[in-house]
């Protein structure tokens, strides 16, 4: 008899399909929202698109990875992250002061605005302006949310184990 792969949900002759849970390399499709303690909604897709990823290719850091695995389709979770746990502590030697006229001219240097740097491995970071003067701005180069604890919040959709793809 040949075997075919159902949807999540529908069943044959009554008896319900698997619902694999999120492992290894395993695809997911989830919706989650990462909350600041004081309330505030720093990321979330649940009022938007889903987000699909493979586990392990770096989307999540990886302790919201870590939080994932075991969970099934339909399955909700909220866990309160220290900043170890999620996007690091604060480092203030990311913080740094740079000349001003290293800075293009026709970008907007002002606090609070994210700019885009080239680091020297070719990857590119993101840094936060904090301050700037006549001659430097002030830069920090942590993630956003580094030193923050966190709340995150998931439900997990479809999950397609890595030996299915």
């Amino acid at each position: 008899m040949p075997f075919r792969v159902l949807p999540v949900g529908e069943g044959v002759n009554g008896i319900a399909v698997m619902q694999y849970a999120v492992d290894v390399g395993g695809t997911v499709t989830l919706h989650l929202s990462l909350t600041l303690e004081d309330g505030t909604v720093a990321e979330s897709t649940f009022d938007d698109e889903p987000l699909t990823f493979t586990m392990g290719d770096g989307t999540l850091v990886h302790g919201l990875e870590l939080a994932l695995y075991g969970l099934r389709p339909g399955d909700t979770q909220r866990l309160a992250l220290y900043p170890e746990q999620a996007f690091g502590p604060h480092d203030p030697e990311r913080v740094h002061r740079l000349p001003r006229s290293g800075f293009p001219a026709d970008i907007e240097l002002t606090p609070g605005n994210i700019i885009a740097f080239d680091a020297p491995e070719g990857e590119e970071i993101a840094g936060t302006v904090l301050s700037l003067d006549d001659r430097t701005v002030e830069v920090d180069l942590n993630h956003p949310l580094a030193g923050c604890r966190l709340i995150f919040d998931v439900e997990i959709i479809e999950v397609v184990p890595a030996n299915m793809e």
